[in-house]
């Protein structure tokens, strides 16, 4: 079972690629919600600093970092990139701190500054890439950690043991081939 944080930001989207993959998903919005048969975990784009607020005060955090740290597949896109990284630069406050690396928040710039590209990640070319208000990955670190994409000379798709972080937002565009990738793990 894939559960896919649902306190804010684009979860929908993400169960709609699920249901086109005829994957079994539970939307997670508060700890009550979490099944004992949770495999994997995808955290939404949104706004990082309302969903971390929202998975503390909804009893959410802990039990998910608890399963993330024991390897349990999870993906994150844009928000959920910055929820795992272990830093997110100029900033005190962190996340799940699961994945190394060093996140800087909103890099491409304002909501004007959002963008669309084609590109390749890991092996797959020809991806389309959906950037909101998007997050990069400054620094890696972990000599682990496999960069599956480069955008614009930034890091913007890692993969790190059951881990994967993008970004831009895959489930907004009609290639399934990431979240293919994602219930693999």
């Amino acid at each position: 079972m894939v559960g896919i944080l649902a306190v804010q930001g684009a979860f929908i989207e993400h169960a709609h690629c699920l249901e086109q993959l005829s994957q079994d998903y539970v939307l997670l919005r508060k700890k009550s919600d979490i099944p004992q048969n949770l495999e994997r975990l995808i955290l939404p784009g949104g706004e990082s600093t309302v969903q971390r607020k929202l998975l503390h005060e909804l009893d959410l955090f802990s039990v998910l970092k608890n399963k993330i740290l024991e390897d349990m597949p999870v993906f994150g896109t844009c928000a959920g990139l910055i929820l795992l990284a272990e830093q997110i630069a100029e900033e005190s406050t962190n996340g799940f701190q699961s994945l190394p690396v060093l996140v800087r928040r909103n890099a491409y710039g304002r909501q004007l500054g959002s963008f669309s590209e084609e590109g390749t990640v890991g092996e797959f070319s020809g991806f389309p890439m959906r950037f909101i208000r998007a997050p990069y990955i400054e620094k890696i670190l972990h000599p682990d950690v496999q960069i599956l994409n480069l955008t614009e000379n930034h890091i913007t798709a890692v993969k790190y043991k059951n881990q994967m972080g993008t970004a831009f937002h895959p489930e907004l565009t009609d290639d399934l081939r990431i979240h293919k990738l994602f219930l693999a793990l």
